[in-house]
């Protein structure tokens, strides 16, 4: 239980005008950062998936690993929002 309590993430958020292959375009042009993974996206993609965002894995990034996915995604005009969470932030 305590392993999870360590866990972080940050949540991004697209523009509603953004499409799944946008989405996916930009998952994958970030995915080299080192310590940091995006969760799957859905199989089947709708407006609502996109809606929610896309969840990153920063559990075992550094300060320096956040930093370099904040700079990719800020290159792409669909993204929107980018925050950084903690399990401890879930469910409030």
């Amino acid at each position: 239980m305590d392993a999870t309590l360590d866990q972080t993430w940050v949540q991004v958020s697209f523009s509603q005008s953004t499409t799944v292959p946008q989405l996916l375009h930009i998952q994958a042009a970030c995915s080299h950062i080192p310590n940091v993974t995006a969760d799957p996206f859905p199989r089947k993609h709708t407006a609502l998936d996109l809606a929610a965002g896309v969840r990153y894995d920063t559990t075992n990034a550094t300060d320096s690993n956040v930093a370099q996915l904040q700079e990719c995604l800020q290159k792409f005009p669909a993204v929107v929002g980018f925050t950084p969470t903690d399990t401890g932030d879930e469910g409030d």
